[in-house]
């Protein structure tokens, strides 16, 4: 069932909004995933205009909700900055959530635009990791650096800086290590990659960016509290978004850690990842699912 749907639902039948309506609103914002301190502060702002207007069409209601959704997703940053080169790039997340994937995809992205893209292959601890990111390099058409499983994570990603500037690349994008089990270790192995491409770019990583998937729920809030802690996240991808039944995690991550969303995934395609565009995002979040 759609976000539509489920507010729809919540009105049926309804000559006015009353708090049987706002519960059952509370309800979908819930069921998609928005997260409960996201979903309270929509509640909180709705039923203060209610206060005021005591009598409102549901076009009007959903207009409402469509602003203070919107108002909530951080869409404030560009995708890459180029007159940074190289633009390091940090990739974060827990193994299984489409990290080495969304690079893969990054790395085409940038090269159909004309970009030079360098891949490194931090995340040493599983070599399927590195092998994966390697396909995916070759089916971009960019090179990658990588080591024997089992270096250091570190080394990893100053060669790769170091590789960036010698070749002259625009882009270099470091997977790394998608374990949580230990923060303090995470943390420690984040930093350490930071000191050292900060040895050869000094004002790199200019973005660590995070990959949530959207079809773990409320886990993903869980993955990105740890994250937060361990590193200072700048942005947000957020994959398998094929529909947007479960797209409040986008609202709900976004505005709980206060991280600028620039990419969604939308498909298991090479093409299938698309530059966050927040109006388009509330508009399929309010479309009626025969629309989508």
């Amino acid at each position: 069932m759609s976000f539509f749907q489920r507010i729809s639902r919540a009105v049926i039948g309804k000559s006015r909004v009353d708090d049987d309506t706002l519960d059952a609103i509370e309800e979908a914002l819930v069921e998609s995933d928005m997260g409960v301190d996201t979903t309270l502060k929509i509640i909180d702002r709705l039923e203060e205009r209610v206060e005021r207007d005591k009598f409102m069409s549901f076009d009007e209601l959903v207009g409402l909700l469509r602003e203070e959704i919107g108002s909530l997703v951080d869409d404030s940053v560009e995708p890459f900055d180029f007159s940074k080169k190289p633009y390091i790039m940090l990739v974060v997340g827990v193994n299984g959530v489409g990290k080495t994937t969304t690079i893969g995809k990054l790395a085409a992205l940038l090269t159909r635009q004309g970009k030079k893209v360098l891949l490194g292959a931090a995340d040493t601890f599983r070599a399927a990791a590195v092998d994966q990111l390697t396909i995916w390099a070759e089916r971009a058409g960019v090179d990658i650096v990588r080591q024997a499983m089992g270096s250091d994570p570190a080394s990893v990603a100053f060669d790769t800086a170091q590789a960036a500037v010698a070749r002259g690349a625009d882009v270099a994008i470091i997977d790394t290590a998608g374990r949580l089990h230990n923060r303090i270790d995470l943390m420690n192995e984040l930093t350490k990659i930071r000191n050292v491409i900060r040895k050869v770019v000094p004002d790199g990583p200019h973005d660590v960016m995070l990959i949530l998937d959207a079809s773990t729920g409320q886990n993903a809030f869980a993955q990105a509290r740890e994250f937060a802690r361990a590193t200072d996240i700048t942005s947000l991808t957020v994959t398998k978004l094929d529909g947007t039944a479960k797209g409040g995690v986008v609202v709900g991550v976004s505005d709980q850690f206060h991280i600028p969303v620039k990419f969604i995934g939308v498909g298991e395609g090479i093409d299938d990842l698309q530059v966050f565009d927040k109006k388009t995002f509330v508009e399929q979040l309010f479309a009626p699912e025969d629309l989508k």
